[in-house]
């Protein structure tokens, strides 16, 4: 650590990790509700687990995109936090809001908006816990050094915030809703968080590649253009069928097709940086964390959002396993494995121990992204047989269903390999092994131009 500050992050990343076996472990038993409905039926219902596996995932992600911002913005711009205090005080909040909408959702309090549950009062401490972010890093940010990787950061959290507003905008009319609702979800995913992922990224291969930071500038700001081109009018392949007028059908199918560009040059920006690099960093497990998030994210968000994002695709297949398949791919490719190298990255310096452990956080990494990876195909062809069967044909739902048990019974078995990840990186974390060091090899002598 080269500032005192700086671990402000070690617990922004402990609490991030802990949200991270909550969500895997309720994914896991949601993924068996698939295979047996009336598992915990009466006593932890699919709706309620559902809610506790996709707010712990955006909650921790969160966490791990603020400890990523508190580590890597005093080294940016070489001074230390503006407040430490204020930094815990978030934490708190945002830890207390978290039990409290788990609380709440046991005992059946929930807003009834996918991914926006939380009860109100929630809401306002996310809102006021991101305020006190917004202040502590922009004052941090405004009196130290200015470098394109703060700027981007900085950009995407002020607008990843300020979209929060439309969560407490829940218009009567159901169109209206739904649109405010994908203002948030979409406009988070899709556009400001690509921003913190393709500052994040910037940073870790500028650290662990050693190419020159004017390079990595031009890449960053040439991803963020294309990011926000495609990523806010590419809002529309959501506003298809939700009762808003036919032009989105053209302006949507055509804009969300431009979002694969921005993640292509993701993964070719990350390759690039490690062809070019001069230093061959020892934490070999931060690099193959950054290599694989942004190829896992090409692939995920890219490719199978290209598959069913046109509208006379999506006319037959919204809705389908497909969905499922799409959002876990991109879910896990963009910013879990993103968090994961961060995380990877800085816990060794947190924690002023060398690389350790790195043979165990490898492994993790081929477990959970093999894992997903046959997660996803099985999903594909479960969702490519149901548009069939429901959309084409027109069977009736539920017969559908038990005809795609087989698949779910695969799904269940590809999520228990990506828990068991989950939990050896946990482990690979926070249990040190003495003198497991991976030494550098000779340096890379290709130029960084």
């Amino acid at each position: 650590m080269k500032y005192e500050t700086q671990r402000v992050a070690y617990w922004y990343f402990l609490a991030a990790m802990a949200l991270f076996a909550i969500q895997v472990l309720g994914g896991l038993v949601a993924g068996w509700i698939y295979v047996a409905p009336n598992f915990l039926s009466e006593i932890l219902p699919f709706n309620i687990i559902r809610m506790i596996h996709t707010n712990a995932l955006i909650v921790w992600l969160l966490l791990g995109f603020f400890g990523a911002a508190y580590y890597l913005i005093p080294e940016e711009s070489e001074r230390e936090i503006w407040s430490p205090k204020l930094a815990y005080l978030q934490l708190i909040i945002f830890l207390v809001g978290t039990l409290g909408a788990v609380g709440s959702y046991l005992v059946g309090i929930h807003g009834g908006r996918e991914f926006l549950e939380q009860p109100l009062w929630v809401k306002f401490g996310i809102l006021v816990g991101a305020l006190i972010f917004l202040l502590n890093i922009s004052m941090t940010v405004l009196a130290g050094k200015k470098t394109a990787i703060t700027n981007v950061l900085l950009m995407g959290m002020w607008l990843l915030s300020l979209l929060w507003i439309f969560a407490f905008i829940n218009p009567d009319n159901l169109s209206l809703d739904k649109m405010y609702w994908w203002f948030v979800v979409h406009l988070w995913v899709e556009a400001t968080w690509e921003l913190v992922m393709a500052s994040i990224l910037a940073f870790l291969l500028l650290k662990l590649t050693g190419v020159d930071r004017e390079v990595v500038e031009k890449w960053l700001y040439v991803i963020v253009a294309t990011a926000l081109f495609s990523g806010i009018l590419g809002t529309g392949h959501h506003f298809y069928w939700i009762g808003l007028p036919g032009y989105w059908q053209w302006v949507g199918s055509i804009f969300s097709t431009l979002e694969v560009i921005p993640f292509f040059l993701m993964m070719t920006f990350a390759f690039v940086m490690v062809w070019k690099g001069r230093k061959n960093h020892p934490n070999k497990a931060a690099l193959l964390w950054s290599l694989g998030a942004s190829t896992v994210a090409f692939f995920g968000a890219g490719v199978w959002g290209f598959l069913h994002t046109l509208h006379g695709v999506n006319f037959y297949s919204h809705g389908t396993q497909i969905t499922a398949a799409h959002g876990h791919l991109a879910f896990y490719g963009a910013y879990v494995a993103l968090n994961l190298a961060i995380i990877t990255y800085a816990m060794p310096m947190l924690r002023q121990r060398e690389p350790y452990n790195q043979v165990l956080n490898m492994a993790s990494f081929w477990l959970m992204t093999g894992g997903m990876a046959f997660m996803t195909f099985v999903l594909t062809f479960a969702g490519t047989i149901q548009t069939h069967m429901q959309r084409v044909i027109g069977d009736y739902y539920m017969d559908v269903q038990e005809s795609l048990s087989i698949f779910y019974l695969m799904r269940w078995g590809s999520g228990l390999a990506v828990v068991i990840g989950a939990l050896l990186f946990i482990y690979s974390m926070l249990v040190v092994r003495k003198r497991e060091i991976i030494e550098p090899g000779p340096a890379n002598p290709v130029p960084g131009e």
